[in-house]
């Protein structure tokens, strides 16, 4: 192998996952564990895994990109430490760690984000600029598939929710968090993979279909790019788009077995305010 990345370009340092992505592993991992046994503030596990999980996905999606750019020609991705899996060396690490990890926050829904920067003049070929940019959107499609297939096999069954003699909602079923967790993130990634594939100028499903438009088309696409992720919000922002768009999620989710009440996960982890009030 280091042989191969030697004659590629690029050392072996440059394929080491950074500290960073090891954190943010060891956490998903004692997250998992907390909420499987029911540690301390349930609410508290699920809301530590759901975010921990999606911002591992958020790596994995610009590593996708990165590591595909990378065996396409952009020999560059390897310099600027995209292939370590480090958040921190995104070029635009606001749009992709903090408003998507804001979006599931407030509106429980997988924003896409831009921060891989790929050199295209050393790509220089229409299918390898697609499946850069389709590289990204296949890694959500991946755990979205992954996340739901224990609920296609019987996990959660048992799954829902229950007042105590308090009055407060509990999670009930065999390690009902865990698994409310777990469908929270499938959802999530159900929602990241529909809008990565929108084709909006200058995300991930325009720049799929950027390269093969006629160069008129495509000057008016990079007069928009730096718009897309605007105008993203604004459509999702109008009501009958917005019930559309999560009509087309749920139909999706329902599709691959992510059960309906991981939304409601979403709703449960906000352990600062009531839920079911």
């Amino acid at each position: 192998m280091s042989g191969f990345q030697v004659r590629r370009g690029a050392p072996r340092s440059a394929f080491v996952p950074s500290p960073v992505f090891v954190g943010i592993l060891a956490l998903v991992g004692v997250s998992g564990w907390m909420t499987w046994t029911g540690y301390g503030n349930v609410r508290v596990d699920v809301f530590l895994l759901v975010l921990s999980g999606w911002v591992l996905s958020l790596c994995l999606h610009e590593y996708a990109h990165a590591v595909v750019a990378y065996f396409s020609g952009d020999r560059g991705v390897a310099d600027r430490g995209y292939l370590r899996l480090d958040p921190l060396k995104y070029s635009h690490p606001l749009l992709s760690i903090v408003l998507p990890l804001v979006a599931v926050l407030l509106g429980g829904i997988g924003l896409p984000g831009g921060a891989v920067w790929v050199d295209h003049a050393h790509v220089r070929n229409k299918v390898k600029e697609t499946l850069i940019s389709a590289a990204g959107p296949a890694t959500n499609v991946v755990f979205a598939l992954l996340l739901a297939a224990p609920f296609v096999f019987g996990a959660g069954d048992d799954l829902g929710f229950v007042r105590d003699g308090s009055g407060e909602i509990v999670v009930v079923g065999e390690h009902g968090a865990f698994w409310l967790a777990v469908g929270a993130l499938a959802f999530l990634q159900v929602t990241a993979s529909l809008l990565n594939l929108l084709p909006v100028p200058g995300l991930d499903g325009g720049n799929i279909l950027q390269p093969w438009l006629s160069p008129p088309y495509r000057r008016t696409y990079d007069l928009f790019a730096p718009y897309g992720f605007i105008l993203l919000f604004v459509l999702l922002w109008q009501p009958q788009i917005n019930q559309i768009f999560f009509a087309a999620v749920d139909w999706a989710g329902a599709a691959i077995g992510v059960p309906e009440i991981g939304r409601y996960g979403l709703e449960y982890m906000r352990f600062w305010s009531d839920f079911g009030s």
